[in-house]
């Protein structure tokens, strides 16, 4: 099977094979062995043998590269030498450091604009098409994004901003412009603008899921709620700001602060378009940079601990809304 010659087809079945069956295998195997045991302990030991693989998998693939992260980021680990100890001196020069101030402004940027368009836009759409005929093709259509994985939306709007050095203009944006007599533009150099570029890209992504959690939320408000306000002779847009909104609210809330954690750890977008130059540096990005292109793993480490940091507050405040529900 390791053969470079070996079907693909088969490979894929094979390991299918085996990694299924072999759980499932695994977990009759435990579960018989349980079954032998007395009544009373068999009962308490039963459900440790389906958490057991699942924690220690939590454990090798989570809770391990976080504590070593974690350690790494108080070392100065470069390529060909021993690692020294640092202390704080990686978050330091993190912190005093002009490109990760730049940075920390554009995930500023990405942090306000992402969430506010891509739930404003989602909670509008769902209560529009909600009255529509062709709801469910209308969802389909703007949900479509979601489908897409991060650097093939990128790779797709790199087409729409691309701007040809010779010959014809075969980006979107800059066909367009020069078939109404205007210059093409590189869009992705103009500063600070090229920033917004991208988080249209991020925007565009986002609003099919806000649509659809706020699609689910809206269908849930009641009619008879709805009708009383008609009665009392209110308008739709102030039905839309006194009644759906704050029935709805927890649910905006929710989605934001999922929005705002993906968009804490933004990556893709910015490697694929930018790498990070023109001024579109974001913390992910730069953390990659230093610890897999420049070797500086400390400083990669000690990057990724302070977006660890910025995501759990937002992570467990989320869980706790979630288990509120």
């Amino acid at each position: 099977m390791r053969d470079g010659s070996a079907p693909r087809p088969v490979i894929a079945l094979v390991a299918l094979l085996v990694g299924v069956g072999g759980i499932w295998g695994l977990f009759l195997a435990a579960d018989r062995l349980v079954a032998l045991l007395p009544g009373r302990t068999r009962d308490l030991l039963r459900p440790y043998v389906f958490i057991t693989p699942a924690f220690l998998i939590l454990l090798v693939y989570i809770i391990y590269p976080t504590v070593r992260t974690i350690y790494i980021s108080f070392f100065d680990f470069q390529r060909g030498g021993s690692p020294v100890n640092f202390g704080f001196q990686n978050y330091l020069r993190a912190f005093t450091d002009p490109a990760l101030q730049i940075a920390l402004r554009n995930n500023a940027l990405w942090l306000i604009f992402v969430p506010l368009f891509a739930v404003s836009l989602g909670l509008i759409i769902a209560v529009l098409v909600d009255r529509i005929r062709w709801e469910r093709f209308a969802k389909s259509l703007i949900f479509l994004p979601m489908a897409i994985s991060f650097v093939g939306a990128s790779v797709i709007w790199r087409f729409i901003y691309y701007r040809a050095s010779f010959g014809a203009q075969i980006g979107l944006l800059n066909a367009i412009r020069v078939a109404l007599g205007a210059e093409p533009l590189g869009w992705l150099r103009l500063e600070p603008w090229n920033n917004f570029f991208l988080i249209i890209i991020m925007i565009w992504l986002q609003t099919g899921f806000a649509m659809v959690i706020l699609s689910s939320a809206v269908k849930g408000v009641p009619s008879s709620l709805l009708e009383a306000a008609r009665i009392d002779g209110a308008g739709e847009f102030r039905i839309f700001f006194q009644v759906i909104i704050p029935f709805v609210s927890g649910t905006i809330l929710t989605v934001t602060t999922t929005i705002v954690i993906l968009v804490l750890k933004v990556f893709d977008v910015v490697y694929v378009m930018t790498s990070g130059r023109f001024s579109t540096e974001v913390v992910a990005n730069m953390m990659y940079n230093q610890m897999f292109i420049q070797g500086a793993y400390g400083r990669g480490a000690a990057l990724a601990v302070i977006i660890f940091i910025g995501v759990t507050p937002v992570m467990i405040y989320n869980i706790r809304r979630m288990n509120q529900v």
